[in-house]
């Protein structure tokens, strides 16, 4: 049997985006049981209310739900239990030196196969307020309004 290549995603966190201002974006893997693993095969995942700590020189995903798998008998996992994620020790170091500044926490913004493995894509995010979040949507619709009026200047039609 051939083995999987390229990225196949398993959730977003489309809302982090939005609530967060992602200053740097880090990929890790994720230790997991077998059922987590059959669990993501079927595309089950959420990661609303989930947040990544580095505890002890680690960092462990809390709060990302993996639903139990189906035909998992009793060794089934536990669905909003602390994973550990695999960074290296460059990486580990500037995350908790940014952590510890004031304002800085690790979001998970997606979940995804890569090459077979399951990864997960942390942010390094400073927190939102409602007035920055106005800005930023008010920013992007201006920008999607010039390239609008860049595309029809290019086809001819002034306007």
């Amino acid at each position: 049997m051939p083995r999987e290549t390229g990225r196949k995603l398993i959730a977003q966190n489309k809302k982090a985006r939005h609530d967060f201002s992602i200053d740097e974006v880090f990929e890790a893997g994720l230790v997991l049981v077998g059922t987590e693993v059959k669990s993501l095969r079927l595309g089950r995942a959420s990661l609303v209310d989930g947040f990544a700590m580095i505890d002890g020189g680690e960092a462990f995903l809390h709060n990302v739900h993996i639903p139990e798998y189906e035909q998992g008998t009793w060794t089934n996992h536990e669905p909003k239990r602390k994973r550990k994620m695999l960074l290296n020790r460059a990486e580990l170091r500037k995350i908790s030196a940014a952590v510890s500044r004031q304002g800085y926490t690790l979001v998970p913004l997606s979940l995804y196969f890569k090459d077979g493995r399951v990864k997960v894509e942390i942010g390094l995010a400073r927190g939102r307020k409602t007035h920055d979040k106005r800005n930023a949507i008010a920013e992007r619709d201006a920008t999607r309004e010039m390239q609008k009026a860049q595309g029809r200047r290019s086809k001819g039609m002034f306007a």
